[in-house]
Order: C-alpha cells, then sequence, then structure tokens
C-alpha cells in the first residue's frame, strides 16, 4: 500500500502537496516519533516530495500494522483534498515570476469560444483584474482579466482560435523584466530598416540616374491594358478590389442559425392591428416629471406595452405556452425577452417575472439590462429562459414587419413607428398618432381565434391604460 502511496505522490508534485500528504498521513494512525521525524522532513522540502522516491523507510507505527483499507481512505482523502485545491484556484497558473492567464468559465452551456482580440499587446502595462482579452461565444462577449499586475510578455494563443475553459492565452511577468525593452528593441530595428535602406536607394539613384528614365515611360502603359471594352448589355459588376471577405462572428452564425432554425420548424403567420397612441402618450407628457422624481428613472412606451402583453398573455395563456414533442407546456410565469440591437449583434435579455412589476421597476429592469447590452457586459444567466418576446421596430423608423418568433417560444409581438395619420373619431376626421402592432405566432399550437383577441387585449390597453386599473 505504501507503493499506492509513492505512486500518488510521484505524480502530484505540485506546490500544495505537502499539505495533502500531511492531511493524509494524519487520517491515518497517529504516528511514532521516528516516523514524524522523517515524515517532516519530506514535508517541509522546499520541493515538496516530488524528489521521494521511496517511503519504505518510514519507522513502522507502535506496533500497528497498517490495513489496506485504512491506507484507501487516506489515499482517497488525500485526491479528494487535492482536487477541491485545484478546482478552488483561480484561472490562472503561477510559476514564480511568470503567470499565465487563462480562459475562465464561460458558463455551463458554453464550451468553447472564439478569441476575438487582445486588448493589451506584449511589453504592455497591465493591472490586477484588468482585460487583456475578449472570447466572443455563441450568446456574449467575455473578457479575460489579468491575475496579476505586470507586463505582458508574450501572446500564447492568436485571434481567431478556438478556446476553451484553462486555455492558456498569454504569458504575463510581474517583475517585466526583459520584457519591457523587447517591444523598443523591435520597433527601432523596423524604424532603422527603412532609414537604412533610403540611403541604399539613393546611392543607386545616383549611380545609375539612367536607369531611372526607363521605367518612367513604362508606368503609364501599365494602367493602358485594363481599360474595359463592355457593350451596353453587358452587366456592369463591380470590380473584386473593392470586395471584402470578413468572417462572421460567433454571435452572428448563432443567430442565423437559431433563426433558420424557426422558420423551419414553426408554422408561423402574423396578424395586424393599430393603436391609437394618444392616451399612453398622454398620460405620459402628464407624469413624466413626477414619475423621474419619485423613482429615478424616465417614464416610456414601453413598459405601458410590457404591461399590455402581460394582460393579455394571462387571458389568452396559450400564447405563453410552448410545443414540447407531443405535449404542450404551460407556464405559469411571465418572462418577458426584449429584443435589443446591438453593434456586435441581436441579444434578448429577459425581463423575469413581468406578471408581478409595476411600470417603475419595469422601466429600471429595461434601463439596466439594455445598458450591459450595448456595453457587452450583459451575463448569458440575462438572456437564458424567456416565454414571450417584445420586438421595438420603431426605434429604428420601421412602420411595419414581420418579425420571427425566437425559438423556444410560440409568439413574438412587433412594435413599429409612431405615425400621425387622419382617423375618423366620432364622425370628425382628426390627426392621430397611431402605431401597426404585428404579431406573429406558430400556427401549430395558436389558433387565430386566440391571437386575434390577444392582440385586440393590447389594443384596448393601450388605448386607455384606466383598464389595468380596473382589471377590465
Amino acid at each position: 500500500m505504501l507503493g499506492v502511496i509513492r505512486r500518488r505522490v510521484a505524480s502530484g508534485g505540485s506546490s500544495s502537496s505537502s499539505s495533502i500528504l500531511k492531511q493524509s498521513l494524519q487520517t491515518i494512525r497517529p504516528v511514532s516519533s521516528s516516523t514524524s521525524r522523517v515524515s517532516e522532513e519530506i514535508l517541509i522540502h522546499p520541493r515538496g516530495f516530488g524528489h521521494v522516491r521511496k517511503f519504505s523507510c518510514l519507522a513502522p507505527l507502535r506496533g500497528r500494522a497498517i490495513s489496506s483499507r485504512t491506507m484507501r481512505e487516506g489515499v482517497s482523502n488525500m485526491e479528494l483534498t487535492a482536487s477541491k485545491l485545484i478546482l478552488s484556484r483561480p484561472f490562472s497558473s503561477d510559476s514564480g515570476d511568470l503567470v499565465d492567464a487563462v480562459v475562465p468559465f464561460m458558463g455551463e452551456s458554453i464550451t468553447d469560444g472564439t478569441l476575438a482580440k487582445f486588448l493589451k499587446n506584449p511589453g504592455d502595462r497591465v493591472e490586477v483584474d484588468e482585460s487583456i482579452a475578449q472570447i466572443e461565444t455563441d450568446k456574449v462577449t467575455i473578457d479575460v482579466a489579468s491575475p496579476e499586475a505586470g507586463v505582458i510578455k508574450e501572446h500564447i494563443a492568436k485571434e481567431g482560435d478556438t478556446v476553451e475553459p484553462g486555455t492558456k492565452i498569454a504569458v504575463i511577468s510581474k517583475s517585466g523584466e526583459g520584457v519591457a525593452h523587447a517591444a523598443p528593441s523591435e520597433n527601432t530595428s523596423k524604424k532603422a530598416a527603412p532609414k537604412q535602406s533610403a540611403p541604399e536607394m539613393n546611392d543607386e539613384e545616383k549611380r545609375k540616374p539612367k536607369v531611372e528614365a526607363s521605367p518612367v515611360p513604362v508606368k503609364p502603359k501599365t494602367p493602358a491594358p485594363p481599360p474595359p471594352k463592355r457593350s451596353a448589355t453587358e452587366p456592369q459588376l463591380p470590380p473584386k478590389e473593392k470586395e471584402r471577405r470578413v468572417p462572421m462572428t460567433r454571435l452572428r452564425k448563432r443567430v442565423a442559425t437559431r433563426l433558420k432554425d424557426s422558420q423551419n420548424t414553426f408554422a408561423m403567420l402574423t396578424t395586424f392591428n393599430e393603436v391609437d397612441m394618444t392616451n399612453l402618450m398622454k398620460l405620459r407628457s402628464e407624469y413624466k416629471d413626477a414619475f423621474v422624481e419619485k423613482h429615478g428613472v424616465k417614464l416610456g412606451l414601453m413598459s405601458g406595452f410590457i404591461k399590455a402583453a402581460v394582460s393579455g398573455l394571462q387571458n389568452q395563456p396559450i400564447i405563453n405556452a410552448v410545443i414540447d414533442g407531443d405535449d404542450i407546456i404551460y407556464r405559469d410565469y411571465i418572462d418577458i425577452s426584449i429584443a435589443v440591437g446591438t453593434p456586435k449583434g441581436l441579444v434578448v435579455p429577459v425581463i423575469r417575472n413581468a406578471e408581478k412589476m409595476n411600470f417603475a421597476e419595469i422601466e429600471k429592469e429595461i434601463n439596466t439590462l439594455a445598458k450591459k447590452a450595448n456595453d457587452g457586459t450583459i451575463s448569458i444567466d440575462e438572456m437564458a429562459g424567456g416565454s414571450f418576446t417584445i420586438s421595438n421596430g420603431g426605434v429604428y423608423g420601421s412602420l411595419l414587419s414581420t418579425p420571427i418568433i425566437n425559438p423556444p417560444q410560440s409568439a413574438i409581438l412587433g412594435m413599429h413607428s409612431i405615425v400621425s395619420r387622419p382617423m375618423v373619431v366620432g364622425g370628425t376626421v382628426v390627426p392621430r398618432p397611431m402605431m401597426y402592432i404585428a404579431l406573429t405566432y406558430d400556427h401549430r399550437l395558436i389558433d387565430g381565434r386566440e391571437a386575434v383577441f390577444f392582440l385586440r387585449r393590447i389594443k384596448d390597453v393601450v388605448e386607455d391604460p384606466r383598464r389595468l386599473l380596473l382589471d377590465v
């Protein structure tokens, strides 16, 4: 059994191995003075016990033999303690002056990502927890933070590489010795090279002035062959020199895949209606100052539509349900996903339990999630789930659209721009701020009757917000 420990120990050799062995030996039996002396010599050795080859030199215990069961308990305890220490380490490996920056844990559903770009180059000074690189995943962009303060020595990975949690991407020198001078020396050598080549060219020009005269007439001849002779009927295609091929980001590829899967899976149908925004806009203008003063956030139109959608989902629960195989899953909660367009792509943060929130809580949550989405700091948990989606294309000036369902949901509401149009009110034609709204739904689950009733409920609540107070 001592041979078992010897093999376990020889394969370990970490900095914490001495403490692991000490705990393991203590779980077996109290040792005699001679054994304690020998074991302490091993444990306090500066190299741990990687140099130990034999444990048979340990003095026997006081008249007691070590049973195989006790030995197995000690070995298993040593392995458990070692695994805990490894898991509790930060995502960096320290070896003296050099520290390895590695990819952090990116989420339970994310196994890898793409190294989008390095924020720090070799020779740059970094502080603790300062971002040195960005990892792009299917859902979010994750920053790789520096585990120690120091100077970037080198990049291990390259931009565009696929990396997993724990992958080394850079090496950081705590002291910065031999690193800060490397970058300037390379730059100076590069700068010196053109300077040295310049006089050489000047000497050649002085020595051979006649050679320069020959290429001068040749240069105008080179553009002469390309003049295109196209007929009037030939299509005018753009030249290839003006085309650029750029690889798709992981987020864009993920969005493209999900949208195409949505088209292939759902039997999508869209129904439309129009909403008179007069009363909701009047309510907003009358109470916006008092609302900001009390709640510290502006009163927008999105909170009114979210409250109207909650009311519609409560009246038509099938809109909030989803097909799962041969079953229908009815959700007794309402999590509203809000589609937000960012420079990096479309993200859909989720407002949890919207049925329990008031106008102020909804507006605060919208502002928080929208800011995180635009800054690229939104987490995966804040985008997971969702039972119904609202997309506001009106902020970009869209007049009408047919939104695509966000799987695994069953419907999506599309808002559009507010346009003043002539409407007949009480037999009189008056200008009214009108908005088209669209509901795309899965016709496999939702019939046209439920879809129209849901959209009609949103129209009634937005045109007369007092219905929310009276629940009518």
